[in-house]
């Protein structure tokens, strides 16, 4: 009796098992194919990867910041976690929505963007640097996500890459709960909005 009393009481000695990390992503995207148009497609387009400055947006960290005590301080949600990092959530949502309307392809895809070229001029390219991808506290009870990015749309010559277009772009879009889950539905509606203005932007360009 001895012996399974303290076996007992060693069980509820050990500690409890962590718990992982909730992982996010932006959602399963379009879940049906758009009906075709007779539209024109809109030439192609040659998307680099989006860089980030510094190196806080290089992991998988899902971020927060508190604009009322230190708004210059990042931090991470200890049990939120996002798919992969940030920049490249972004891009895989960018070239998904841009792809409805025109062939996109990667930038150093030699063969395809070699094909492309021999029906016309060479594709543009655009270049996004993410600035900003984080869950903006105001107050304890409102916050919101906020998405920041600088794009750059070039044309290749042969002389070299000639600047056509720079902007950025700010979104904020407010969040449903003070917490992770929150944060990520606000930066996932923040992108969305994003590309939405950096597609029509690239329409306006000349």
């Amino acid at each position: 009796m001895l012996l399974v009393v303290l076996a007992l009481s060693a069980c509820s000695a050990l500690p409890d098992k962590p718990l992982r990390a909730a992982l996010y992503d932006f959602g399963p995207g379009l879940l049906s194919t758009p009906p075709a148009t007779r539209q024109v497609p809109l030439p192609p387009l040659a998307l680099s990867d989006i860089s980030t400055p510094g190196g806080a947006l290089d992991n998988q960290a899902v971020l927060y910041r508190l604009a009322y005590a230190d708004a210059q301080q990042l931090r991470p949600y200890s049990q939120a976690r996002w798919s992969m990092p940030p920049a490249q959530l972004v891009r895989q949502r960018l070239r998904e929505t841009l792809g409805r309307d025109r062939a996109v392809f990667n930038a150093g895809e030699g063969p395809a963007l070699n094909r492309s070229a021999a029906l016309g001029p060479p594709p543009r390219t655009l270049q996004l640097q993410l600035e900003e991808f984080s869950h903006l506290f105001q107050s304890p009870g409102s916050s919101t996500g906020l998405v920041r990015l600088h794009a750059t749309l070039v044309e290749n010559t042969p002389s070299g890459e000639k600047l056509l277009a720079q902007r950025h772009f700010t979104v904020q879009r407010p969040a449903t709960s003070a917490d992770a889950a929150g944060g990520v539905r606000a930066l996932t509606a923040a992108t969305d909005a994003a590309i939405e203005e950096i597609s029509l932007w690239l329409k306006q360009i000349p």
